[in-house]
């Protein structure tokens, strides 16, 4: 199986991946589009050079290893991509190719996380927006919904999620999933000094606690474009492991 879980940037997709990599049949990539869409884009995220570098900028030629054999002949490739990497008029028919899962969190939640690393923030890059037109796409194609995870949720229960979810897979749960060694591993992508502080620090998913963002009348602005799709994604979201 690939498995790949659509996100957005400053969730729960960084543990989530090391929570599939614990599992003794299972191999991760993390952002395999990262690179492509950096040099497509010319944004400046901390560390493009070194992102760009490391990478393949050739997003096709990336999406056929994607599609291709799974690394270490692992029964499980787990596939941490991020919504916002999809640029506009990119094939995305390969999606279909794959077993897909989206992970979504509360937008005025990511837009105040996103802030405390990056001076602004627009819309497109907290990626729910292009989560939804995926999911929709995804979901067509099947004929039913996709599973979904909403962070705040899955925290609260993180072993009754992910059961539901292995159960939804068709593969078998194990604890592992729960627990990992600190600190950094070979499969971090190179950006992850600026942005995995806090996952190299753990062991297991941080107990969930309420948060009260506060935003700028700019960033709340940006928080409620994005809410309509989070509501649509939201309302399909697992509950306990029971889709809802």
């Amino acid at each position: 199986m690939r498995l790949a879980m659509w996100s957005g940037p400053r969730n729960i997709s960084t543990a989530m991946m090391r929570s599939f990599e614990n599992r003794p049949d299972c191999v991760v990539i993390d952002e395999p589009l990262y690179a492509a869409y950096l040099a497509a884009t010319g944004l400046d995220h901390p560390g493009r050079d070194e992102v760009i570098a490391a990478g393949n900028t050739d997003g096709m030629r990336v999406v056929r290893t994607l599609c291709g054999p799974i690394p270490g002949g692992r029964a499980l490739w787990y596939q941490k991509h991020m919504t916002h990497h999809l640029l506009p008029g990119m094939d995305t028919g390969w999606v279909h190719r794959l077993t897909n899962v989206f992970l979504i969190r509360d937008p005025a939640a990511v837009v105040d996380s996103y802030l405390k690393s990056r001076a602004s923030v627009i819309a497109t890059d907290i990626g729910l927006q292009q989560q939804e037109h995926l999911f929709n796409a995804v979901a067509d194609r099947l004929g039913h919904a996709p599973p979904v995870i909403d962070a705040d949720d899955f925290l609260r229960n993180p072993g009754a999620h992910l059961q539901g979810l292995c159960a939804r897979l068709g593969l078998d749960y194990t604890d592992r999933m729960l627990h990992w060694p600190a600190g950094p591993r070979d499969t971090d992508g190179v950006w992850a000094p600026h942005w995995y502080a806090a996952v190299w620090r753990s062991n297991g998913f941080e107990p969930w606690r309420p948060r009260q963002p506060r935003l700028t009348p700019e960033a709340q602005a940006v928080a409620d474009a994005c809410r309509p799709a989070y509501e649509r994604l939201h309302a399909h979201r697992m509950v306990l492991g029971l889709a809802s």
